[in-house]
């Protein structure tokens, strides 16, 4: 795994504390006088018995007191494994890991130019390539499959990414019993279920429709999970303008109060459920086109900045873009919210790859995406400075004119200079001489040289035996 300790990494504050208090306070007073409804009988029960107050209407409404409880508890520090069995990602401040999204209803093919319908091959393909991309951390399943059972799709897109890569993997399962199944199969991985709980494998993504309403399937997946002990996110999404307050400041509070009705509902479950908090999010709906526009600059920070806030593990989304294909819109998007998500202190960035709104995964755009965060990384590694980097007596060795090219200094340290495998340094006429390639074009050929070469550490004979009858 690459993900590197970022010691020297710049802290972008985006909101002071008095700003972050008052989103908080905010959030508080919507879940105690506005309230939530609850469509789970069990989760219910938990809330009434915790003394939540129950209204005629049925929302019900959650005191500060128990948010801040939850707070308390809740772990603020997450290990993810490797499908090996190593800690390969420490969920922690300074440590930021990047990962894909998860289906995606298009593929942009990087053979034919073609968007069309994703299928189970798209799947296995994006994993492989991720698993040959050193600055790819995690997993998710990238494209949701056309060409298999919608009730079938969760699990066979879990079995992709346990056969085509050892990292760590975030899924998503559509209902609850899908997701049993898939627990199931990274216990297996792990050894065992107490194993997975000690050491895990797999994390959930719930996504939540709406902050205020809460569905069936996510309240059951996150009292499983929470019993179990497994690490998860719980993400309520407001679209600004449409189905919450079109401003930053109001979408954030209330997206922020949907979440804290699952870590509240979690604690109560379990005392120490792993949750990784989001802030939830609040893409704009756009009122010229009638889009969920997914990059907006309004949409970044605020959340980031409340799971810092609370000092939880932090969920964060970038390497997007609300483009048709990987050209130069989807680079500065894509690499904007990278930059921003790092700088906030974001431990897992999903979404790497994205176009279209999250509606078009696209292997070139996760490769290039890959390329910027190594550029990120670089620069958050900061530089050295002592005696042997400074470099004086070398300065007064060599003079005013001295030749630096040839010296043992330089011999000893170039290969600490950051360099590019995708972006090209070269002049113009070696750029021809190299066929004069776009940055796309090469991209593709990239792709494919990786998808013809790389081969994925295999998966134990009898442990893939026992994933396929599982899963399919």
């Amino acid at each position: 795994m690459t993900g590197a300790n970022f010691r020297h990494i710049p802290n972008l504050t985006y909101l002071s504390r008095a700003q972050a208090e008052k989103i908080h306070a905010a959030s508080l007073e919507i879940l105690e006088r506005v309230g939530a409804l609850i469509d789970d009988e069990e989760s219910a029960a938990l809330l009434r018995k915790a003394g939540a107050r129950q209204a005629e209407n049925g929302t019900f409404h959650i005191s500060p007191k128990q948010v801040e409880w939850a707070l308390s508890v809740a772990p603020k520090r997450i290990v993810l494994h490797s499908r090996n069995g190593q800690p390969v990602m420490p969920l922690e401040p300074g440590r930021i890991y990047f990962g894909l999204g998860s289906d995606c209803l298009f593929i942009l093919d990087h053979r034919t130019g073609e968007r069309r319908q994703a299928t189970l091959q798209d799947v296995n393909e994006a994993i492989r390539l991720a698993d040959a991309l050193p600055n790819i951390d995690f997993l998710m399943s990238a494209v949701l499959p056309s060409d298999v059972p919608t009730e079938a799709a969760n699990r066979l897109q879990m079995r992709s990414m346990i056969e085509n890569s050892s990292k760590p993997i975030m899924f998503v399962t559509n209902d609850f019993d899908s997701c049993l199944d898939v627990v199931q199969a990274a216990e297996i991985v792990a050894g065992g279920a107490e194993n997975h709980e000690k050491n895990p494998y797999g994390c959930c993504y719930i996504n939540v429709t709406a902050p205020l309403r809460h569905n069936v399937d996510s309240l059951r997946k996150l009292l499983f999970l929470a019993e179990k002990g497994l690490p998860t996110t719980y993400t309520p999404m407001v679209l600004r303008g449409a189905s919450g307050p079109v401003t930053s400041a109001g979408a954030v509070a209330l997206a922020n109060a949907g979440e804290l009705v699952g870590l509240v509902l979690a604690q109560l479950k379990r005392e120490g459920a792993p949750i990784i908090h989001s802030g939830g999010y609040g893409d704009v709906f756009d009122m010229r086109t009638t889009t969920g526009a997914y990059t907006g600059p309004e949409s970044y920070g605020a959340r980031t900045a409340m799971g810092a806030y609370y000092g939880l593990p932090i969920f964060g989304l970038g390497g997007s873009s609300d483009s048709k294909l990987p050209d130069e819109q989807a680079a500065a998007e894509a690499s904007l919210t990278l930059l921003f998500e790092t700088l906030g202190g974001a431990n897992l960035i999903h979404d790497v790859g994205y176009l279209e709104s999250g509606k078009c995964y696209s292997l070139e755009m996760l490769t290039i995406c890959d390329e910027v965060i190594g550029y990120i990384r670089r620069y958050c590694q900061g530089i050295e400075v002592n005696d042997e980097t400074l470099a004086l007596n070398l300065i007064a060795e060599l003079g005013p004119e001295g030749d630096y090219l040839s010296s043992e200094h330089t011999v000893n340290h170039y290969k600490e200079t950051w360099y590019p495998r995708l972006f090209n340094r070269n002049h113009y006429d070696g750029w021809l001489a190299e066929d004069g390639l776009t940055l796309r074009r090469r991209t593709q050929k990239r792709v494919e040289e990786i998808l013809q070469s790389h081969t994925p550490e295999p998966l134990e004979g009898k442990i893939k035996q026992e994933i396929e009858a599982i899963l399919g």
